[in-house]
């Protein structure tokens, strides 16, 4: 009777521990909880930026049945984008969609070439998840100590003036433009090289240099911006498509590393669903608001594509080959061996 029941305990141990030997193949469930700082540092609440920042921290909640929630704060709320950047990298922050600021890594600006694409789809089949621009961008925000999930497009910028405009080099040049640029390489450079008057400023001095004349305009943005926040006393957008707009979704990377397998997961996928999204509605959101920016009286003006092929053909002369002298030979020719532009 004894010996009978120590065959049926060993059995069932024995069954057991084959049951516990299988069960790491299938996910255990992670009961960590966590609250992150979320920062859309680009806009307010209700912008594109902001809908997808919320949209980031909704879906995170959802899918780990409210363990991970966020406290999300819009633009400004906690200083501007370089204030926010330094929060992200000292761990304050966790996650955060924003322009990178070259302030860290100058490398960052290989983001900001000009005339890299001419159309939206060279744009998107070199920053859509597993794109040739991720590839080459990801290793620099990780060398930075970031976990960078994607671009968050906005569309091509333009060059937006109060007075008078031009549609070429030399009608830039000879009208003597001057036209506000982000104060990072390679922006002025590739505003001068289009024939204007570059002068770097930053973003809260902007309508202020536009109203007194110390500024024609603004040269580096898609025209939601230039019409939302300066539309009152600018008068024309020159579609030169100089930049490819946009921002990153970028999180602490040792935020990103304490996570476990399941949880990075969650936050991954969630990302990459908010990135594929605004590429989706980025193209029809751009026209939505030329023609928005049309109905208020903004003159909208679009280059004729032999107009846009020798714009993009000089700058890319003039620009580039200070890329190579500011961000490496090696990088600038891994970019250009994924397009068919010469250097």
């Amino acid at each position: 009777m004894k010996a009978s029941l120590k065959l049926k305990h060993s059995t069932i141990m024995n069954i057991l521990i084959a049951s516990a030997l299988i069960t790491p193949s299938v996910a255990i469930a992670s009961d960590d909880t966590y609250r992150f700082r979320m920062v859309n540092a680009e806009d307010t609440a209700d912008s594109p930026a902001g809908r997808g920042m919320q949209r980031w921290a909704d879906l995170i909640e959802e899918r780990s049945n409210g363990r991970m929630t966020a406290q999300v704060f819009h633009q400004g709320a906690l200083g501007n984008v370089s204030e926010v950047f330094d929060h992200m990298l000292m761990g304050g922050v966790d996650m955060v969609i924003a322009t990178a600021p070259t302030t860290y890594d100058n490398r960052v600006g290989v983001m900001s070439l000009p005339y890299l694409f001419l159309d939206w789809e060279e744009a998107q089949a070199a920053w859509e998840r597993g794109g040739w621009m991720n590839e080459v961008v990801e290793p620099i925000f990780t060398d930075m100590g970031l976990k960078m999930f994607g671009s968050y497009p906005w569309g091509f910028t333009g060059v937006a003036t109060r007075g008078d405009y031009a549609l070429s080099l030399d009608e830039a040049q000879s009208k003597a433009l001057k036209v506000r640029a982000i104060p990072a390489f390679p922006v002025p450079q590739t505003v001068q090289a289009m024939g204007y008057h570059s002068v770097p400023l930053d973003w809260n001095e902007v309508y202020t240099a536009i109203q007194t004349g110390v500024v024609d305009g603004d040269a580096g943005n898609i025209i939601y911006w230039d019409y939302e926040f300066f539309g009152e006393i600018l008068d024309y957008f020159v579609h030169t498509k100089h930049f490819f707009g946009q921002a990153a979704l970028m999180m602490n990377q040792d935020t990103w590393e304490s996570l476990d397998e399941e949880d990075q997961q969650i936050v991954a996928t969630a990302a990459y669903e908010v990135v594929d999204q605004q590429f989706a509605d980025a193209q029809a959101e751009d026209e939505y608001w030329i023609a928005t920016a049309q109905e208020g009286g903004m003159e909208y003006i679009e280059l004729s594509d032999q107009q846009l092929t020798e714009l993009a053909k000089h700058v890319r002369e003039e620009v580039w080959q200070q890329a190579e002298d500011e961000f490496g030979s090696e990088l600038i020719q891994e970019i250009l061996s994924h397009t068919q532009l010469e250097n």
